[in-house]
């Protein structure tokens, strides 16, 4: 489910079957680092869309967090926030979803499951040659859900 209201309509109709965040975080630069954070963000947006429809019913696809390049240490205490609140509200598990290879540095101070991709080059591809991109993307990370849902859940 996205975080729309005709989704958020149906999450609250069966709250009790959804027990996954997934949470895109989305790197900002200017200068020299724009192009390069703007296809991040394309991408781990877009995969992150892709694997909420894959698992729709069992997660809720939150707006994705912008945050500008190199201020990732003081977004962690934001992120314990979220995962407190979501916790409280019943998501067992948060995923978040990301393109920056600075997260994997930081991932054991997160409370979450932290799934790192590169960015393809998206841009020259039409429309099909990307859905099959991302759908390639997203097969490699069905099966990591699974674990750690085995893993957290004792299944």
């Amino acid at each position: 489910m996205k975080w729309i209201s005709t989704d958020i309509e149906m999450y609250l109709k069966a709250a009790e079957y959804v027990d996954t965040a997934i949470i895109p975080l989305f790197p900002v630069a200017f200068g020299d680092g724009m192009k390069e954070s703007s296809a991040k963000t394309e991408f781990s947006g877009l995969l992150s869309g892709l694997l909420e429809r894959q698992f729709r019913g069992r997660v809720i696809l939150l707006p994705g967090i912008p945050y500008l390049n190199g201020s990732e240490d003081s977004l962690i205490l934001q992120l314990e926030e979220w995962e407190k609140v979501l916790a409280e509200g019943g998501l067992k598990h948060v995923f978040y979803i990301t393109s920056d290879i600075g997260w994997k540095q930081r991932e054991s101070r997160l409370g979450g499951s932290l799934l790192w991709m590169p960015s393809l080059p998206l841009e020259h591809m039409d429309e099909a040659s990307k859905m099959s991109v991302l759908e390639d993307q997203a097969k490699q990370l069905m099966p990591l859900f699974a674990r750690k849902w085995e893993e957290l859940d004792g299944v």
